[in-house]
């Protein structure tokens, strides 16, 4: 697809995020002046009006990226074209960090890496083991001796894997690290020969190549496609930027600039923290379109809980350390341009944020249908009237959350050919809200991160009611508070705000249906 032809379609799509940033703030707005008539009611709409305003902002700045990304090929071929095959070969310690992870993957997996081409004598492999299972740990250490591996174990994950990272680099002296997840399956051997005559470029602190996960069932296909978006279409418009993200694995850093940057900030989520550290200490950063390893798939809804706390609970710690590191004088080594302030201050809002204004829209959709009592049918020239104030907000409201479902359904039917998948990706971020905005409090809060307000344990087996209702309490306790919501409004004939109501509540109840479903 030529690149006009790939811009001209993108276009379309950023049609769809102005479009729904400008009904959004239309909802708002016609909101605060005209459906505020009590002082709880102004109360709401203005607080309404200032999430959206800000939220619009996000989605044009969201639509701008993805736009711009069209263009990254283009990019990257110039950087390609500069570079040189390889003339000498640099060490390289080839890590993984597991922690109680399955032995049988973990051996298979790291065995793989032993795949790559490069020189055997330029290459060292380190098994970084936090595991606290003794069985795990004397599997492990047992398969990493006779397979001429260095086994590293620590008796306490301070740090988590930011820790076992830093602690390896306290017995290790190569130039060059590339880290891979335990469950990710090396299929493209040249990752090394690929990335490293980037590295001609003495600025260049890492590269991180696209992460994907083996096809699965139509659920774990979906979930990929949340990681698909990010590295598509957001990782590349970064990448123009300086700031494209360690993603953790199937990347690789230059040793000196690690040490330049302290190491691995010790946080959840410490690729992102390395990220920003090596922008502002002056390095670069490339991203490579390319997948190398696939990661397991994520069959139940309980594992992709598990990741999305860790991820937004990571964000939130994100965002507070970058707005006190901004504020540090004399600490940063240069100064950051808008857009990449914008990148940070956008990932680390991220889905957060998302979820917060999608439980706040309902909250506040509750006061907008109940402020008066609504005709289920007007014409044109009566919904601009003031009597028939509550049916045009409610329509406004209604247009905005149509948009919102037709956005990620055109962007899955126009780059993963499927409509299901867009749809799904739409209930995912409903049925995750209340488990991300958890995730943000408990990090404002300091929580310590794998505490019980995660949803996470062991995966229940399937079907199970009374342990599904536990795992989605909170989820189905405002689904059925908003079905009886949605009930009332239809028995004093608000038909709008019935319906409303009731297709939030099916939302909602997503959470108990998936966990109900896929465990």
């Amino acid at each position: 697809m030529g690149i006009l032809r790939k811009s001209t379609l993108r276009l379309l799509v950023v049609a769809l995020f102005i479009m729904l940033t400008i009904s959004g703030i239309a909802f708002a707005t016609y909101l605060i002046y005209f459906g505020a008539h009590t002082a709880t009611m102004y109360a709401i709409a203005a607080t309404f009006l200032a999430l959206t305003v800000i939220s619009g902002f996000f989605n044009i700045f969201t639509a701008y990226s993805y736009y711009r990304s069209a263009f990254y090929d283009e990019y990257l071929e110039k950087v390609t074209a500069k570079t040189m095959p390889l003339g000498s070969y640099p060490t390289v310690a080839v890590i993984m960090p597991v922690y109680n992870e399955d032995a049988q993957t973990v051996m298979r997996n790291m065995s793989r890496l032993k795949a790559l081409d490069y020189p055997a004598d330029k290459l060292t492999f380190y098994l970084l083991d936090d595991s606290t299972d003794s069985k795990t740990r004397r599997t492990l250490s047992a398969f990493a001796e006779r397979s001429a591996m260095n086994y590293i174990h620590r008796t306490d994950r301070t740090g988590f894997k930011a820790g076992a990272l830093n602690n390896m680099l306290r017995h290790s002296r190569e130039r060059f690290i590339a880290i891979f997840d335990y469950d990710e399956y090396l299929t493209n051997p040249r990752f090394l020969l690929d990335t490293l005559p980037y590295f001609e470029d003495k600025n260049l602190s890492y590269i991180q190549t696209e992460k994907r996960y083996f096809k699965g069932t139509f659920f774990s296909d979906t979930v990929d496609l949340f990681d698909a978006f990010f590295f598509k279409f957001i990782q590349p418009s970064r990448a123009l930027n300086n700031t494209a993200i360690f993603a953790g694995s199937c990347g690789i850093i230059r040793r000196s600039a690690l040490n330049k940057i302290g190491g691995f900030p010790e946080y959840v989520i410490e690729d992102t923290f390395f990220s920003y550290e090596s922008d502002v200490h002056n390095f670069k950063s490339l991203y490579l379109p390319k997948v190398y390893a696939y990661g397991k798939p994520i069959l139940t809804f309980t594992d992709l809980v598990k990741q999305q706390w860790r991820y937004n609970y990571g964000d939130t710690q994100f965002l507070m350390y970058y707005l006190k590191r901004s504020m540090e004088k004399g600490k940063k080594s240069r100064r950051q341009s808008i857009l990449s302030t914008i990148d940070y201050v956008t990932h680390g809002f991220g889905l957060n944020y998302v979820s917060l204004m999608l439980i706040l829209f309902t909250l506040a959709s509750i006061f907008v249908i109940f402020e008066a009592k609504t005709p289920s049918s007007v014409t044109i020239q009566q919904l601009i009237q003031a009597q028939y104030i509550a049916t045009t907000i409610e329509l406004l409201g209604i247009s905005t959350f149509i948009i919102s479902i037709i956005a990620p359904v055109v962007l899955t039917k126009m780059h993963f050919k499927s409509i299901r998948k867009g749809f799904m990706v739409f209930l995912l971020n409903f049925s995750l809200s209340f488990i991300r905005t958890r995730a943000a409090i408990a990090a404002s809060l300091g929580v310590y991160p794998t505490t019980g307000w995660a949803k996470g344990g062991k995966t229940e087996a399937r079907g199970r009611t009374m342990s599904t209702l536990k795992r989605a309490f909170s989820e189905t306790a405002f689904s059925s508070l908003l079905f009886m919501l949605g009930a009332l409004a239809f028995i004093i004939n608000n038909i709008y705000g019935a319906a409303w109501l009731l297709w939030y509540a099916v939302l909602y109840l997503s959470t108990f249906i998936f966990f109900y479903k896929y465990g």
